[in-house]
């Protein structure tokens, strides 16, 4: 392909004659990117497909250029372009060169790579440009092995990693045009945000979907994301053959949110032998699909051997996917409250995740947050208290975690339920799930509160 090809391809991607649209700003992404970019580490964005890493490269670009910085000093390169596929590290130089000939940057440019597991040995190309201080670099990837395997082998200690997951539920009621900014704000759209938290808890949170005007639309945007997870960032990546027992064991994954899963179990129900199902899983996994939580032990051998929980990286695509023949909103609330301490745990590298048992399996936590060498939180989701089976089991195993770990508070996120009870020297804090979700300012601190 000659240069001046590559630049027109090149132009419809670039701010260098015109503006480009950038949607509704992650205000919360966008600020953190910014404030590590002139650094001279690679900025590496991973998350799932369509979680809006594109469109956060563009809210990048055009922030600089709102700040003075010349058009032509930007490179945006999206190797989801069908004309750059099938292409290697050979091209990648090429493309800066014509880049650097035509469009003749004025200072050390802003390169950005977005999909760059598409181009084979691109790591070379980037290594480079770093060593040589020659470009400010943000790559993204829809493969969290762009961080354990390529990255991991040759650009150790050259990156900073930052996951964007689909919409927060603050950043869902802002994308329906709710700007929730103090709990007064809250309180008086309290009857609105109940009615958006039921649609995100059965549609999800990526960006397209959210802004997507009716159920039908909404459905089969979830499913083809589905498909193209499948058979891009799964078959084609990672060459595997059995799709249909793929696809089996990615509907069980969905359909099994927030519930205890085993490899040997797995392996009699989808027959295959287990070494499949982990390799399988860890295909499915690096794509950003799902996500593990481990079972609490000092011991590392049996956190490994002990069943996880397993989580969707968006319910929409679990209620899509997944076999149901109801809501469960209890399964629901709860992968929604993991994908919250997920994200801030983004923000927190000290904090850790876990679900706790106790040694005789009749007593348990969803979530138990691990800081430093410190067990600081016990988290129970009771989507229903008014029942009182449920209530008496959910306390009772949150009590025991606590007794455990020595935590004076425990948490029980609820539907709508608030208040507190005290059990002997403990504090039982009740919260509902849409405030929890909206305290202010706890992501970017990274620390959690009652």
């Amino acid at each position: 392909m000659d240069k001046e090809r590559i630049i027109e391809i090149l132009n419809t991607w670039n701010f260098w004659n015109k503006d480009l649209e950038v949607g509704i700003l992650r205000k919360g992404y966008l600020d953190k990117l910014l404030e590590f970019i002139k650094t001279d580490k690679i900025i590496s964005i991973i998350g799932v497909r369509r979680s809006g890493k594109s469109t956060l490269i563009r809210q990048m670009a055009k922030n600089l250029i709102e700040k003075g910085l010349d058009r032509s000093n930007i490179l945006i390169v999206n190797f989801e372009e069908p004309e750059f596929e099938g292409l290697d590290v050979k091209f990648l130089i090429q493309l800066y060169q014509a880049y650097n000939e035509i469009i003749k940057p004025k200072n050390k440019p802003y390169v950005f790579l977005d999909e760059i597991q598409n181009v084979a040995k691109w790591e070379r190309f980037v290594r480079s440009l770093n060593e040589k201080k020659e470009a400010f670099l943000v790559i993204s990837g829809s493969s969290s092995k762009l961080l354990s395997e390529e990255l991991a082998t040759v650009l150790t200690g050259r990156q900073l990693y930052f996951e964007v997951l689909p919409l927060s539920f603050s950043e869902f009621l802002n994308f329906n045009g709710l700007d929730i900014d103090s709990q007064k704000t809250a309180i008086l759209n309290s009857l609105k945000i109940k009615r958006l938290l039921r649609d995100y808890l059965r549609f999800g949170g990526f960006p397209e979907v959210t802004l997507g005007k009716n159920e039908e639309f909404k459905k089969r945007i979830l499913i083809s994301y589905y498909e193209d997870i499948i058979n891009r960032d799964l078959v084609q990546r990672f060459k595997i053959k059995k799709i249909d027992k793929l696809k089996s064991l990615v509907r069980f994954y969905l359909t099994n949110i927030s519930n205890y899963v085993s490899f040997n179990r797995i392996a009699k129900f989808i027959q295959l032998p287990v070494e499949t199902i982990r390799r399988f899983t860890f295909c499915i996994e690096a794509s950003n699909l799902i996500f593990f939580i481990k079972r609490f032990s000092y011991s590392v051998k049996e956190q490994e051997n002990s069943p996880r929980k397993v989580y969707s990286i968006d319910v929409g695509l679990s209620n899509a996917v997944g076999f149901r023949f109801s809501e469960n909103y209890g399964n629901l609330a709860e992968n929604i409250v993991a994908l919250k301490l997920k994200k801030i745990q983004g923000y927190n590298p000290l904090m850790e995740i876990y679900y706790w048992k106790n040694q005789y399996g009749d007593k348990e936590t969803d979530f138990l947050i691990k800081e430093g060498l410190k067990v600081s939180q016990a988290i129970q989701v009771c989507w229903d208290v008014s029942n009182p089976e449920t209530k008496d089991r959910e306390l009772k195993g949150l009590l025991k975690s606590m007794e455990e770990f020595k935590l004076k508070k425990g948490l029980i996120i609820t539907e709508d339920f608030e208040g507190k009870e005290k059990i002997k020297d403990k504090e039982i804090i009740y919260r509902s799930l849409w405030k929890w979700l909206l305290d202010l300012d706890r992501e970017k601190k990274g620390k959690l509160n009652f």
